[in-house]
């Protein structure tokens, strides 16, 4: 009976190593996928919900007008979320 009978051969655990490696990375690329489209669905739901909202108005011949703050600030959050979504796929 030899001491290394028990243990598994060197090149063995290398390949387990490569391969829980391989599973991190994989694990890691769509975690970073998942939550950049989150934030492009975000971006998305902002624009529709703030900028379209505000706008529509216009073509339903109301009196109260558009709301310039609101305009801006859908604008602006558009903008800035599909920015952090890119950055996130970058």
């Amino acid at each position: 009976m030899s001491i290394f009978a028990n243990k598994e051969p060197c090149m063995g655990n290398f390949i387990k190593q490569q391969e829980e490696r391989k599973n991190a990375k994989e694990r890691d690329r769509l975690r970073r996928d998942k939550i950049a489209g989150y934030f492009f669905n975000l971006s998305q739901l902002t624009f529709v919900a703030l900028v379209l909202g505000t706008i529509t108005p216009i073509y339903t011949n109301n009196e109260y007008g558009i709301n310039w703050y609101v305009l801006s600030v859908g604008l602006a959050l558009t903008i800035v979320l599909a920015n952090i979504g890119s950055k996130i796929l970058k």
